[in-house]
């Protein structure tokens, strides 16, 4: 009885003295850099592309294609000749779900302070009924530790539409090369 009632006067004590009870600041939380927007214009929309690549976000980066939860039009890619003749069989048939799974492939193979970049430049764009053409020349650098280029380059044509959420995406997508050095379709067809 002496022992339980020691116990019942020491334990208030102790709860006093540490400050179990008080309130603290809150802590801020890490959260990773996201520069993603609505893409309410075709501009928006490209710089969300080429932020996921540099933040190699690949929930962004897919999120620049259309959704067939939101459209009734496929996104369609159209391989550079040269990839394609690499790589037929994977893609003569490349969906959005490919595009992630390489996107991720290739991003676990770049260090955490290393971004993807890409340049757009020679920009022209068009509006043609309900669609946005859109075409540039890109140099893309992919700084991965495997024995392939880290460097990728030729023009990239987009066809744009708003899907039924009034969101700009990319419906069809056409690698063209143009130069020596390997196009996009190369890399996605080596990291699929």
């Amino acid at each position: 009885m002496k022992t339980t009632f020691k116990i019942f006067y020491v334990f208030p004590i102790l709860f006093i003295g540490c400050d179990l009870f008080t309130t603290r600041d809150a802590e801020i939380p890490l959260l990773p850099r996201d520069s993603f927007q609505t893409a309410v214009t075709p501009e928006i929309l490209i710089e969300n592309f080429v932020n996921s690549l540099r933040d190699k976000n690949p929930d962004n980066y897919v999120a620049c294609f259309a959704d067939s939860s939101f459209t009734t039009i496929p996104f369609l890619f159209s391989p550079s000749s040269e990839a394609l003749s690499q790589f037929p069989d994977l893609l003569n048939d490349w969906t959005v779900k490919n595009e992630r799974q390489y996107f991720i492939n290739i991003a676990n193979k770049i260090t955490a302070d290393q971004p993807m970049t890409l340049v757009l430049e020679q920009i022209s764009q068009s509006l043609q009924g309900d669609s946005v053409f859109y075409e540039a020349s890109y140099a893309l650098n992919v700084p991965h530790s495997d024995q392939f280029p880290v460097n990728y380059a030729g023009v990239l044509r987009f066809n744009i539409k708003r899907d039924s959420r009034a969101v700009y995406v990319i419906s069809f997508w056409q690698d063209i090369k143009n130069g020596e050095l390997p196009t996009w379709s190369e890399l996605k067809g080596r990291y699929y």
